[in-house]
Parts: structure tokens; C-alpha cells; sequence
């Protein structure tokens, strides 16, 4: 314990005479730890998201048409006569109620002339479905779809988010050019009802809700009666997973999740993200441990005149290891509270960030656990940096540096 105590010493009192040195070190591992920490919390937040939106649904299972494709919210391919299969399905007993909704590509524009591509969203109406802040939200059902005809009357009425009302610079009562075309966009003229963040947050992008046969309409789909999918929603008293097998035995050709399986499907289709997003941790970890080696043996190298007196004097190798560990150890620890320190205020500025950009609130998450293995990590480094640089001194250093 002597032996230690005295190398400790040595160590701080060696940290203490370079402080340019030393806060370069710390520096360095600051930045590694802030980089994973930065780097997990963004995984995290992005699991946690998906979670919470999924959840906020308030939906059991999901009809898609297979796997997953590109497009608006990365769901699955487009299911055809999603009325009546949405119709078949709401009539089980155990089922409370069955939803089609698409989400297609659409032109939108105002007076000017000027067009932008959002997500347009197909929605049957009535219900609660959609949150309203401002305005109000659909009276009637589908009454365009009329029993499958598309004959019925077209409410031309339309549903935006804040950040598509700042886009164009209309409120409640304003008017909207919207279709699948420029030129199909310029013939439909609809009316804004309301403003609602309910697909906006669930998508990240801005949108334009609107009856899910209005929609059709304007994209030229109703020949098919596509739909993106089907949420179902279940009776209390009904098994999810007795239903799921069910649906799926009755629709072979179409895919059936719960919400968790539904998340992950949507996690696995983005996998290279989540692979590239794991190799750059992986990367700043190990530039971490170099920039901290590289610094660990510049300490040892300019300090070789002074070990070298130490082993004359007598002090054993294993001793001055210790020494040249324990300032790797103590670079870690300082190097460790740093990043973890500055991680909540960058956090709260990648928030910002991703909410202007893609639009999702809270994508980065840090919570306790995230930050306990950025502290874990500095420690980590600074002493395998240690111990590699202490295994150099022995070799390095020897009583004829004194010659020197």
C-alpha cells in the first residue's frame, strides 16, 4: 500500500507539472467519451421514440402488405381493397375496430403557384383519431368512398401540421392546392379544417390528412383501393396473439404484427443506420484509446530522465508501472467527468437540431445508464493506455538514460 500511495503521488504531482500536457490528454479522452455517449444516446432516443409513437397509437395489431419498402414512414407495401379488407376485419367479434390509412407522396401549394412534396395521409374520419389544436377535425366518415363507387361527394377538406401551415403561410380556412401531380395538384382545391401534430410527430415530415378516398382520388389510386395499412384495435377481452395467428391464417398474403414486432420490423429495415450508427461508437473508442496511448507514452518519453533516476535510486519496475498507471487512471477519471459533464448541454442542442430538421422531439436521449458507460469507458481507456505505455517504460527506460 506504501508502494502505491507513493506512486499515486508521483503520478499526480507528474499531471501537475505539464498542465498543457495533461489537459490535452484529458481533452482527448473527453472527446472519445462524448462521442459514445452522444453516439448511444441517439440509439437509445431513437429505440425510445419508436416505442413511445407506436404506443401512442393505441393500436394492437397491423395489417401490411409484406415486407418493408421505401417510402413515407418506411411501411409496407400498399394493400388493395383495403375498405372491404378493413370492413372484413372489423366485423370479428373480437374486434373493435379496423382502420385503413395510406401514406402517399402528394404536391402542395398555395396562390403562388410554388409546389413542395410532402406525405399526404388517408385517413376514413370521424373519431378521435386525429389530435386537434386548432380548428376542428373531420364530421363525417369517407362519404367519397360511397359503398365503393367513388362517386360520392368529395369534402375537399384537409388537415395540416404546424410546420406545413408555416411552410405555405395558411391557417383554419385557408385553401390548398393538393395531388399526386403538379397538374393534378392545381384541379383539387381543398380547405385547411384544422391543424394537428398526430401524424407529423409519428412521421417526422410535414403532412397534409385528408379522407383516405379523397386521397386515392388525387393520386389516382382508387381503382385499386390501395392503403399503406390496416390498424386494428381489439375488444378488451380479446387474446392479441389468438388473433394474430387468426388474421394471418385468413390473410396468407399479407403480413400481420403486433406493435413491438411492427417497431422492430421498421428498426431492422433501417439496419445499416443502426450498424453505421454502432461502428462509429466502436471508432471513437478506439481513437480514444490512441489519442490517450499516444499521450501516455509522449508523458513517458519526456519523463525518461526522471525514471531512469527513480530505478537508480532503487524503485522497482513494477513500481514505476504503477506510477505511469495511475496517471493514465487519473487522465481517464478527469477525462471521464468531462464528457460525461458536457454530454446533457450537447444533448439538448442535437434536440434542437433534429427537431428542425427531420422533426421528432427527444430523438436524443441520455439517461443514467448512458452516461454511467461514457464514465466506464474513460476509465477503461486511461488505464489499458496506461498499462501499455507502463509495459513501454520497462523496456525504455534504463539507468543508462542518466548518461544521456
Amino acid at each position: 500500500m506504501s508502494k502505491l500511495r507513493v506512486a499515486a503521488s508521483v503520478a499526480a504531482a507528474q499531471l501537475r507539472h505539464d498542465r498543457a500536457r495533461t489537459a490535452l490528454a484529458v481533452v482527448g479522452i473527453a472527446v472519445a467519451v462524448l462521442s459514445t455517449t452522444l453516439l448511444a444516446s441517439l440509439g437509445y432516443g431513437v429505440f425510445e421514440t419508436g416505442q413511445q409513437k407506436f404506443d401512442a397509437s393505441g393500436r394492437d395489431l397491423w395489417v401490411t402488405g409484406g415486407s418493408l419498402s421505401e417510402g413515407p414512414g418506411g411501411f409496407g407495401t400498399s394493400i388493395t381493397d383495403s375498405h372491404i379488407t378493413a370492413g372484413n376485419i372489423e366485423s370479428r367479434e373480437t374486434v373493435e375496430s379496423a382502420v385503413p390509412m395510406a401514406f402517399r407522396a402528394v404536391y402542395v401549394g398555395n396562390g403562388s403557384g410554388e409546389m413542395q412534396t410532402l406525405v399526404g395521409v388517408g385517413v376514413p374520419g370521424g373519431g378521435g383519431a386525429v389530435d386537434i389544436t386548432e380548428g376542428e377535425g373531420f364530421q363525417t366518415h369517407d362519404v367519397h368512398y360511397a359503398g365503393g363507387d367513388y362517386d360520392g361527394n368529395m369534402t375537399y377538406s384537409v388537415i395540416i401540421d404546424t410546420r406545413t401551415a408555416e411552410m405555405f403561410d395558411v391557417g383554419v380556412g385557408d385553401t390548398l392546392h393538393i395531388g399526386g401531380s403538379v397538374e393534378t395538384a392545381k384541379q383539387h382545391n381543398f380547405t385547411v379544417i384544422g391543424i394537428s401534430p398526430t401524424f407529423s410527430s409519428f412521421l417526422g415530415a410535414p403532412t397534409a390528412t385528408m379522407h383516405l378516398s379523397e386521397l386515392q382520388q388525387v393520386t389516382g389510386t382508387t381503382g385499386t383501393d390501395k392503403a399503406t395499412f390496416i390498424t386494428v384495435n381489439l375488444k378488451d377481452s380479446a387474446n392479441v396473439s389468438a388473433v394474430e395467428q387468426r388474421l394471418q391464417q385468413k390473410y396468407p398474403d399479407y403480413t400481420i404484427r403486433t406493435n413491438d414486432e411492427q417497431m422492430r420490423a421498421v428498426l431492422q429495415h433501417n439496419a445499416v443506420v443502426i450498424a453505421v450508427g454502432g461502428a462509429l461508437v466502436v471508432l471513437a473508442v478506439v481513437a480514444g484509446f490512441a489519442l490517450t496511448l499516444n499521450v501516455l507514452s509522449i508523458v513517458v518519453f519526456q519523463q525518461k530522465e526522471e525514471l531512469a533516476a527513480l530505478t537508480a535510486l532503487g524503485v522497482s519496475p513494477k513500481t514505476l508501472v504503477a506510477m505511469v498507471s495511475g496517471q493514465g487512471v487519473l487522465l481517464g477519471a478527469l477525462g471521464g467527468i468531462l464528457g460525461v459533464a458536457v454530454t446533457p448541454p450537447f444533448v439538448v442542442a442535437l434536440n434542437f437540431v433534429a427537431a428542425e430538421i427531420v422533426g421528432f422531439e427527444g430523438l436524443v436521449q441520455a439517461p443514467m445508464s448512458v452516461l454511467a458507460l461514457g464514465g466506464a469507458i474513460a476509465l477503461v481507456i486511461g488505464t489499458l493506455a496506461a498499462a501499455v505505455a507502463g509495459w513501454r517504460t520497462l523496456r525504455t527506460v534504463g539507468i543508462d538514460q542518466l548518461a544521456r
